[in-house]
């Protein structure tokens, strides 16, 4: 086979539900910033394993999944490589704590998100937020399905 060829890498992002807000983590390790527990999908797993682990690896926190939110593929969203994330909606009982690569773990609400959000987090979690807010899924993502990009 002649040439190289350059495929993104597989992600996950799991949006944690748990009383008072949803889940966030500081990263410790660059990019900086607060983020959506999540991360790099494992050789042989599939997403939904990869979500669970992550969620547990990083708060832990055992969750439950409820629903696939939604994939996000901007070529932009990491700034250190080109990577598609499967978005989980998941729930969990009890208060996350900060291990692995979280330096920072804590539950936030719409008002109060903390800054700097890493990665394209804040476009997802507004996303999120409008969904639960009350309007439809299909309204919420209409403009990524409308132009194939990053809306």
């Amino acid at each position: 086979m002649a040439g190289s060829y350059r495929n993104p890498l597989p992600t996950v992002d799991i949006i944690i539900e748990v009383a008072g807000g949803i889940v966030l983590i500081e990263r410790r390790n660059p990019p900086h910033g607060w983020a959506i527990p999540g991360g790099f999908l494992d050789w042989g797993e599939s997403v939904e394993t990869c979500a669970r682990r992550e969620a547990w690896e990083e708060t832990g926190l055992v969750v439950h999944l409820k629903e696939l939110f939604y994939v996000y593929s901007d070529p932009r969203r990491d700034p250190r490589h080109h990577t598609v994330t499967t978005v989980f909606i998941a729930e969990a009982a009890g208060m996350p704590v900060a291990a692995d690569d979280a330096k920072n773990a804590g539950v936030f609400g719409a008002s109060n998100l903390p800054s700097p959000l890493a990665f394209d987090h804040g476009r997802i979690l507004s996303d999120y937020f409008r969904y639960r807010r009350g309007e439809s899924k299909t309204t919420v993502l209409d403009p990524y399905l409308r132009s194939g990009s990053s809306a």
